[in-house]
């Protein structure tokens, strides 16, 4: 990282700026109350992906952190297995996408909905049935 100061986390200071904060692996780990070993462990399997820095290490959101404890309690207090786990993650994610991609679609058919003209629109079509008959000729 490029001189930017550093948070108690290990990650940079917020000071004047947006960023989220991150923190190291062993202040991820504390947080989590977990050993650096497990969190390693879990990155590994997949389960909770930290960001890299330059070098490699590791760096937790506050996020990453909240799913650690979730990982946990789903091991501890539920009896779920790591693969149950994993494929748990996975689902909450697909639904959180469908879910913003609903929100998407339903924000833009509101913003089709209010520019709708009916003076602009095609006409319709009528669906009438005219049945022909030539006259008789006499």
């Amino acid at each position: 990282m490029s001189g930017d100061p550093k948070n108690a986390a290990g990650g940079p200071s917020n000071t004047g700026r947006t960023e989220a904060q991150v923190f190291m692996i062993s202040v991820a780990a504390q947080l989590a109350g977990m050993h650096a070993q497990t969190l390693r462990t879990y990155d590994r399997l997949g389960l909770v992906t930290p960001q890299r820095t330059s070098g490699g290490g590791r760096r937790y959101s506050a996020r990453d952190v909240e799913l650690l404890r979730e990982v946990q309690r789903l091991s501890q207090d539920e009896g779920v297995n790591l693969a149950g786990i994993k494929r748990i993650i996975e689902l909450t994610n697909h639904v959180a996408a469908l879910q913003e991609r609903v929100a998407e679609l339903s924000a833009e058919v509101d913003r089709l909905h209010a520019g709708y003209r009916p003076d602009l629109s095609p006409p319709q079509r009528s669906t009438a049935l005219v049945v022909w008959q030539p006259r008789n000729r006499r």
